[in-house]
């Protein structure tokens, strides 16, 4: 398997199911930054034009032409409306990254760093996801992390996690020395909690 293709299955492998009965340990939100607002809110008004024009202008015997110009903007608000990250939630084994409807988890085992990075994101080249729209996911590389996946709202509170696999995630909690603090304590447990 080619070095990038097995980066990102192993993005994708041994996905915990999760638990009915999750203890919540702590909450954090995920506040947008003005560059996601400004490129959220633009981008809907693009679309929205798009609609507009597609619905109200346009040549009347070219349906595909009226069709395009009314669905791709609501297929592109609609795949991406879902992955938004809406907060964080650290419980005893995962971070859950809160999303619209559902959540992805990150364990705590194999975390073997939690560092601020206010200029994580910074510079980076987005491999494949979305760079603004309703917020910062998707796969990123840059000089200063390498390869790195993001659950991002605010490039000014970056947060890198570093696990033993060589994975890396950013996420970005309105609290970052809190968050921090209780991740690195949590992982502790974890390890301890698994370790015979």
């Amino acid at each position: 398997m080619q070095p990038a293709l097995a980066w990102l299955s192993r993005s994708f492998r041994n996905r915990d199911t999760i638990p009915l009965m999750t203890l919540v340990l702590a909450e954090f939100s995920a506040p947008w930054s003005r560059s996601v607002r400004v490129a959220t809110v633009a981008s809907v008004a693009g679309l929205s034009v798009m609609v507009l024009a597609g619905v109200f202008a346009g040549p009347q015997q070219l349906a595909v032409w009226r069709g395009a110009l009314v669905g791709v903007p609501l297929v592109v608000l609609l795949a991406t409306l879902p992955f938004m990250v809406r907060g964080y939630v650290l419980t005893e084994r995962h971070i859950e990254v809160r999303r619209l409807g559902w959540r992805s988890l990150l364990p705590l085992a194999g975390l073997v760093a939690v560092t601020g990075e206010p200029e994580g994101l910074s510079g980076s080249v987005r491999l494949f996801g979305n760079g603004g729209l309703f917020g910062i996911s998707g796969w990123f590389w840059n000089r200063r992390i390498g390869r790195f996946r993001a659950y991002a709202t605010d490039p000014g509170r970056v947060v890198l996690l570093r696990y033993r696999d060589g994975s890396q995630v950013v996420v970005t909690p309105h609290d970052v020395q809190h968050f921090i603090v209780r991740v690195k304590t949590l992982a502790k447990m974890s390890s301890e909690a698994r370790a015979p």
